[in-house]
């Protein structure tokens, strides 16, 4: 008889997703390499666009949805002057509108109105559910989706480069904003400011909350070496951390509310007095609640 394969550690693999490949593309790899089903990601990335994609392993999963709600930072490259079906360069093309005239300061006055608490409408081509399917099938049988405007924060738009090409330009930034922000309705909204139109034509995600481009490991290297960073280092990096008694690790294994820590809302992560991450908890009020039990 052969021996059962062992279980993986449950923790993060921070990925430098490549270009072309689908967030379920790389999940689908690190099962194999991981050695278990118990594979998930937070905050897709489109096949056109790189960086910081945050996979979790066994336990870890259960992370993910906290995860996902993080503050994220890109780096971008918009053109303008065309419009597509995707508001990205994988789109069909829908029109062009010379934006040769638009000057340097106009483009930037038009950022800052993109900049700060906004609503924005998802692109057609999006993972939105309406009526229980996913934006992008119905938009690819033809059917104009009507996605409602949503509230997101643009932290920050600097741009790093205007590069002026006949009827085009070409716009670099690096952006920090909300989890559920959309580059790609930025880029699109960008040119519509301006008249001419406009769409993504690159994209790198190089921050996901805590975990940035350093930590992150291309598919290659994680084939030679699949490293996870453990659970309990990966959530001390990314939430408020609370140290609890012999006492209290017993009520918090057992799904009992722990007395609020006063380290705001959540989550926050409870670890034993051995350092063995517990849970993960949120205030209400004067008590502290388990989203997550981890023993």
């Amino acid at each position: 008889m052969t021996s059962a394969r062992p279980v993986p550690p449950s923790g993060l693999i921070v990925v430098d997703k490549p270009a072309g490949w689908t967030s379920h593309d790389v999940v689908g790899k690190l099962r194999r390499l991981a050695g278990t089903r118990r594979v998930g990601h937070a905050g897709t990335l489109d096949p056109m666009a790189t960086g910081v994609l945050v996979v979790g392993v066994e336990k870890a999963t259960r992370l993910l949805g906290h995860l996902a709600l993080t503050e994220k930072v890109y780096e971008a490259t918009m053109r303008l002057g065309a419009t597509t079906t995707t508001d990205d360069a994988e789109g069909e093309p829908l029109a062009k509108c010379s934006a040769a005239h638009v000057a340097d300061p106009v483009i930037l006055s038009a950022v800052a109105t993109l900049t700060g608490p906004i609503t924005q409408i998802p692109p057609q081509v999006s993972a939105i559910k309406v009526n229980g399917e996913r934006a992008y099938k119905r938009a690819r049988a033809g059917e104009e989706v009507e996605l409602k405007p949503r509230p997101v924060t643009v932290h920050s738009f600097d741009i790093t480069a205007i590069r002026h090409t006949a009827d085009m330009i070409d716009v670099d930034a690096v952006i920090r904003c909300s989890s559920g922000t959309y580059i790609r309705s930025l880029a699109r909204d960008l040119g519509a400011t301006l008249n001419v139109g406009g769409h993504l034509t690159a994209l790198r995600r190089t921050r996901v909350g805590p975990y940035d481009l350093q930590l992150a490991r291309t598919i290659d290297q994680l084939t030679t070496d699949c490293t996870i960073l453990p659970i309990a280092e990966a959530v001390s990096a990314a939430f408020p951390r609370l140290n609890v008694t012999e006492a209290q690790a017993k009520q918090i294994s057992h799904g009992a509310p722990l007395p609020a820590p006063g380290l705001g809302a959540g989550p926050i992560g409870v670890f034993a007095p051995d350092g063995t991450l517990l849970a993960l908890v949120e205030e209400h009020g004067h008590t502290a609640r388990p989203l997550a039990v981890f023993v």
